[in-house]
């Protein structure tokens, strides 16, 4: 059981990034995940920085939080060659407190390669060959690998942790769930759906769960509806089509009819202590215990102030932790 903070990797610079990392530290946050991006969601965001080189700022400016991506694609934009470097000297730098989190990737982001983008079987297929490369490299020694999709010649990793990190699969249903089970050490996922842990289950998964629950602190519920519109109106549209949508003037046509009306019914919005626990037990109730909280409020301060103070305590009741 754990509580985490996201970093909205999106909507802040990298130095801000770290400095919430260093707070959510001191809040008494038990996780901070990152996403790993190459462009935002939306035009209102302005940000998206090198995932990698903010763990690694993170790392070195913290002792006890742990760190995660949430999460990465490990074989378009990058080979799982450099997934594996990366997360292993992360790794080292945070003294083992790094997990990687992984997923099939969004059209967003691994299309500026210029390598086109996959249909889901193909992704899953991929995903599965890159999981394989990396904990290849992380066993050690000089490692090939030949497979369908991606390649490996004459590889080796020289700084390893002493322990591989985890890694947490993404999913979205029953394949990804396998591939999760088999590959995996943990799931990871954004929607209450106890169809989703239950498939984990049923594949023989039995890691931690981790989820994002969505929030949006402010002095108020209509302030906090309107934060939650203009940082993350694209959480609505479901993840079918946010895993195919190109860039962000997509994203912004697509969302173009979607209120802060909307936003109340999937965001604990304001400061209600009981609202924010009781969008949280939905995600408990579906099976997951690593909840990450997601605030799409833009006083960062102020949550990580009312975090500490008033809802730590009844998510960490509710979590029995």
């Amino acid at each position: 059981m754990a509580i985490g903070y996201k970093l909205l990797a999106e909507a802040y610079d990298p130095r801000e990034l770290v400095r919430q990392a260093v707070r959510a530290e001191e809040a008494g946050f038990d996780f901070v995940e990152v996403s790993d991006h190459f462009l935002p969601w939306l035009p209102e965001h302005g940000h998206s920085p090198f995932a990698w080189s903010v763990l690694a700022a993170a790392a070195m400016r913290t002792e006890r939080i742990g760190l995660a991506t949430g999460v990465t694609c490990p074989f378009m934009r990058y080979h799982p060659a450099i997934v594996a470097q990366a997360a292993a000297t992360t790794a080292v730098l945070a003294d083992g407190r790094f997990s990687l989190g992984v997923g099939a990737g969004e059209r967003l982001n691994e299309h500026v390669v210029g390598g086109g983008w996959p249909s889901v079987r193909v992704r899953h297929e991929m995903l599965r060959e890159a999981l394989e490369i990396i904990r290849l490299l992380w066993q050690g020694g000089s490692q090939s690998y030949a497979g369908k999709h991606l390649t490996l010649e004459d590889a080796r990793l020289y700084d390893l942790p002493e322990v591989p990190p985890e890694i947490a699969v993404a999913i979205s249903g029953p394949k990804s769930a396998r591939i999760a089970a088999e590959l995996g050490d943990a799931i990871f996922a954004t929607e209450p759906k106890p169809e989703l842990t239950q498939a984990y289950a049923d594949a023989g998964g039995t890691g931690a769960r981790y989820a994002e629950v969505p929030l949006a602190f402010a002095r108020d519920e209509r302030t906090g509806a309107e934060s939650a519109h203009r940082l993350f109106r694209f959480g609505v549209l479901g993840w079918k089509v946010q895993a195919d949508l190109p860039n962000v003037a997509g994203y912004d046509a697509a969302t173009a009819l979607v209120t802060p009306d909307h936003m109340r019914d999937e965001f604990a919005c304001g400061r209600d202590v009981e609202r924010f626990v009781e969008v949280t037990r939905e995600f408990v109730d579906a099976g997951f215990d690593r909840v990450a909280l997601v605030n799409a409020g833009t006083d960062v301060d102020g949550f990580f102030d009312f975090f500490e103070q008033e809802l730590a305590e009844p998510i960490r009741e509710l979590l029995g932790s």
